[in-house]
């Protein structure tokens, strides 16, 4: 089944969507300051091409969640609302429902994605 849906999701738009945040880190990634940046676009970029059978896991000291602070203040509020309002449309039918709990996953890990690690489930 993880297989399949990885299939449906990249379909589906998931490619696109993984190929922007490797872009936008690759572009972060072009000066000093925008390399830790640059590093959480290239970790959603990797759990937007393939999230299901992988989980993300929340292990940051008190140095990421200060920089998760920053970081929500700035960009993650609107980056989570983005996949909330996808997972709430994906949730309108029964088929879409799978899809819509990876786009919250994929939110909260847009809203605090420093010191979270992705995982392949077993």
């Amino acid at each position: 089944m993880r297989l399949l849906g990885n299939i449906l999701w990249l379909i589906l738009g998931g490619l696109m969507i993984a190929l922007g945040w490797a872009i936008i880190g690759l572009v972060l990634c072009l000066t000093i300051i925008g390399i830790p940046l640059g590093i959480q676009s290239f970790k959603m970029a990797a759990l937007t091409l393939t999230p299901f059978g992988k989980t993300v896991v929340y292990e940051g000291g008190i140095g990421s969640t200060v920089v998760n602070i920053v970081w929500v203040l700035l960009v993650g509020w609107w980056m989570a609302l983005g996949y909330v309002v996808a997972g709430l449309a994906n949730c309108i039918t029964i088929i879409g429902i799978p899809f819509g709990i990876q786009s919250f996953k994929m939110a909260k890990l847009a809203l605090w994605p420093f010191g979270a690690q992705i995982r392949e489930l077993y």
